[in-house]
């Protein structure tokens, strides 16, 4: 059966109520991104992969005394995660080269607890093979968490604290040597056991900084890109990009205040959400891959939530993505295309930055309305702001137009950001051609670059087995 309703994007002309035409452009909205974090809000999914001696221990978290030789993915085929990555649509790939249990994915020359003591090629592999990643392929980069011998936190704050040859030489290839690295993501998970100890963090910041000036640094407190607050793909509404970096403790984060952010935070620091394929974060022979229904609704509270969804696929233990994620990953993407590969209204149609819709200056309200040209069916719409040029939305809601009832309310919402997605409840559909986006609270003069009308057919019961 053919659904010709399905995936609708609508040409619209579209009346732009309350445009200042003589007056001069607003001005930037502090705290806005720097252009790596403009990077971050502009991919669309980045894939985890978490391996490691827990893949071949059926563990979650090693207690660091296992044998690295039982370290041996005979199999392994790091290009084969890349065309997952690609199937999935993501744009960036995260790998744990260092989890709790300590063992490292490289030849670390300050413990034995690596690559290099175990089976696999005779501890002779480099992890990373010289034609990994492909050209043209995803951007990639890694992960940092740790807890065993020399490279324990204690021995990472020693090792961070200073710029010697000896850490340089010992993080060249991760950081130096092999090419740009376009996130470092550094876990704030410590052990209440843990000895108490202080850390230079904004040293270790610089330093990466440093070597890797394109480098997105991730912890609890950024300074580039903030946890969520939780592990389970969901972010707050409202959801600001801003907060204050002085308020986050890194290890003793408050996850209610990392899910919302703060409207008055001083500091643009964009929340990313991360959740696993499985419900391990490690492979597990006996665990499945979440179904599409599922992975839809962590899309729709994360990715639309002004969030960048953070997706863990975890390699099995031959050293390959397992069959049945890389399926659901294909399905996942081509649900996620059929829902917005198509662009939307003529005068929005870009999405881009530097083209947006403002109201007269110094109004904080607003309204834009779309005549659709015909009554169309909708049941998912999308709102970004140009986070360039700060994020200011405060409270919001659509409204459509019925000739019997006049305007009712469609959705409502708190703030927008980079990107927010509005999806109406299950098996529930507008149907209107006058359409209109209504501003009601903001911080300076609201701003608009893209408002879109989507027909999702995964969000009907009766299809949704299609």
């Amino acid at each position: 059966m053919n659904f010709h309703l399905s995936f609708l994007l609508l040409e619209i002309l579209v009346f732009l109520k309350a445009v200042a035409l003589n007056s001069p452009p607003p001005l930037p909205l502090r705290p806005i991104p720097s252009w790596r974090q403009l990077q971050f809000h502009s991919r669309r999914l980045s894939l985890f992969f978490h391996f490691g001696v827990n893949t071949f221990t059926d563990s979650e978290r090693g207690s660091g005394h296992e044998s690295p030789s039982i370290f041996n993915p005979e199999r392994l085929n790091a290009s084969q995660w890349m065309d997952a990555a690609q199937s999935a649509g993501a744009q960036l790939v995260i790998l744990t080269v260092k989890h709790h249990d300590g063992f490292c994915l490289w030849p670390s020359a300050y413990t034995n607890f690596s690559v290099a003591s175990s089976s696999w090629r005779g501890g002779k592999g480099m992890w990373w093979p010289s034609s990994w990643p492909p050209p043209g392929s995803v951007d990639w980069t890694w992960a940092f968490i740790s807890r065993h011998g020399i490279c324990t936190r204690a021995a990472m704050a020693t090792l961070f604290s200073t710029t010697s040859s000896t850490w340089l030489s010992s993080q060249s290839f991760l950081l130096g040597e092999y090419g740009p690295i376009s996130e470092v993501w550094l876990d704030g998970a410590k052990s209440p056991t843990a000895v108490n100890m202080s850390y230079d963090f904004e040293l270790w910041f610089d330093t990466i900084h440093q070597l890797q000036p394109g480098a997105n640094i991730f912890s609890d407190a950024g300074p580039d890109i903030r946890w969520v607050g939780n592990e389970y793909g969901e972010a707050g509404q409202p959801c600001w990009a801003m907060a204050n970096r002085s308020s986050i403790t890194i290890g003793r984060s408050d996850g209610q205040y990392l899910m919302s952010g703060e409207s008055a935070g001083t500091d643009w620091l964009p929340p990313e959400c991360d959740i696993s394929i499985r419900p391990g974060w490690f492979w597990h022979r006996n665990e499945a891959p979440k179904s599409l229904e599922q992975l839809l609704d962590v899309f729709y509270k994360s990715s639309a939530r002004n969030c960048l969804l953070l997706l863990n696929v975890p390699p099995n233990s031959s050293g390959l993505i397992d069959e049945s994620d890389f399926q659901t990953l294909e399905r996942f993407s081509s649900a996620i295309d059929s829902i917005f590969s198509q662009a939307a209204f003529a005068a929005l149609r870009s999405g881009r930055m530097e083209t947006f819709w403002a109201p007269m200056q110094g109004e904080s309200t607003g309204w834009i309305e779309l005549d659709l040209g015909k009554v169309s069916k909708f049941n998912v719409l999308e709102i970004r702001e140009p986070v360039n040029m700060g994020q200011r939305v405060m409270e919001y809601h659509v409204e459509a137009w019925d000739s019997e009832l006049g305007w009712y309310l469609v959705s409502s919402g708190s703030t927008i950001g980079y990107r927010k997605v509005d999806r109406l409840e299950e098996d529930q559909e507008c149907a209107a051609r006058l359409v209109r986006l209504l501003i009601d609270a903001s911080r300076g003069d609201p701003l608009i670059c893209f408002f879109g009308l989507y027909f999702d057919m995964y969000n009907l019961r009766h299809l949704s087995s299609i």
